[in-house]
């Protein structure tokens, strides 16, 4: 049975109404299929799906996003890589089910996949704790991507979940120092990183997976520090508030991409991934051997500092350059000509208002003599 969000109630009854149209059977028994009412009925289902979702607000993309029938990182490992290895354990404290971790093939290149799984039932949504990860699950990820480095094979991550576990055991056990070791991980490698935000991309969660040469997102995917309802909260104390949090924090795929954050987005079947998940994963296939494709040639030294640009160009205007007074390979900063006019003249304001003062005086006597 499909799940349908609150503005899709129109969609809902035109669908409910195709099903029926498709049932052979009615009160006096067979009845003959009217096949242009079908075809009707289906071109205003596509239409409304088009016109809906071309006008999601960032509230409505979060909905979308969280979506129950939303294809889950299990869904994709299966259909986009073969002969995949399940690797468990951080051999430290216990196996975390909210990240699945192990090798596989694409298109016989061998990649290292980690996936954050939500869960598709009740059952499978508490074993792995809702996708959110616990310092367990950033460790063994760590251990993977060391050894994956250490053979030269790239890393895939799929991201999805709405941060991650905030628990008393997760604390006690190091849930900061994971994630920041997991970040620090993910900058260092000399091998291509590749990571695709398939749903909810939530705080330090994400990002500890997330700090790759490439950052794709869905289209109705999102990205942010926080979800909106925890913005809300802390903001103005009032959940209710979430649709403006959700506005002003610019976490959808296509605000992101404007400011830099990530690399592209990746355009979802009509209306949504949840309606056609072959095809969502066939996208998704595409772009990671393109990605690949484009990283074969570069060393890694090369891809360990196209990484680090990229990171370092985030909110800057010309970002960073290579500095000409070092000998190593270190970056610094470019400031922009328009930055350094602004800079000066507030360095010297006052020394610009009394130069202005005096000429305005010259001027006023001027005229009088």
């Amino acid at each position: 049975m499909r799940n349908y969000l609150e503005f899709e109630k129109e969609i809902k009854s035109l669908e409910e109404n195709l099903e029926k149209s498709k049932n052979p059977f009615d009160k006096d028994g067979i009845s003959q299929v009217d096949t242009a009412k079908i075809e009707k009925i289906q071109e205003e289902i596509n239409s409304k799906l088009k016109t809906t979702y071309s006008k999601l607000n960032s509230w409505q993309k979060t909905l979308v996003a969280r979506h129950e029938d939303r294809p889950r990182a299990k869904f994709y490992i299966n259909e986009i890589f073969s002969d995949f290895t399940l690797i468990s354990g951080d051999r430290l404290f216990s196996d975390d089910k909210s990240i699945i971790a192990g090798f596989g093939l694409i298109n016989n290149k061998s990649v290292l996949v980690l996936g954050q799984e939500k869960g598709l039932d009740l059952n499978s949504r508490m074993e792995s704790n809702f996708g959110m990860m616990r310092p367990e699950g950033y460790r063994k990820c760590i251990r993977l991507m060391k050894l994956a480095d250490r053979f030269r094979i790239p890393v895939i991550s799929l991201i999805d979940t709405p941060g991650a576990y905030p628990g008393i055991g997760a604390e006690q056990r190091g849930q900061a120092i994971a994630i920041a070791n997991s970040i620090e991980c993910c900058m260092s490698l000399k091998v291509p990183n590749i990571s695709i935000i398939i749903g909810e991309g939530g705080s330090g969660g994400a990002i500890a997976l997330a700090s790759s040469n490439k950052v794709i997102m869905l289209e109705h995917s999102i990205y942010s520090v926080i979800s909106p309802e925890g913005c809300a909260s802390i903001l103005w104390r009032d959940p209710s508030k979430s649709l403006e949090a959700a506005e002003a924090m610019k976490l959808t795929a296509q605000q992101l991409l404007k400011l830099g954050i990530i690399d592209e987005v990746v355009e979802e079947p009509l209306g949504g991934a949840h309606r056609d998940h072959k095809e969502t994963a066939e996208k998704i296939k595409n772009i990671i051997l393109k990605y690949l494709e484009n990283f074969e040639s570069l060393s890694g030294d090369q891809i360990l500092n196209h990484r680090k640009t990229k990171f370092l160009k985030v909110g800057r205007d010309q970002g960073f350059k290579k500095a000409k007074d070092t000998i190593d390979n270190n970056l610094a900063f470019a400031e922009p000509t328009t930055s350094k006019i602004i800079r000066l003249l507030q360095k010297r304001k006052s020394l610009l208002l009394g130069s202005a003062a005096i000429l305005t005086l010259l001027v006023i006597l001027s005229n009088f003599l």
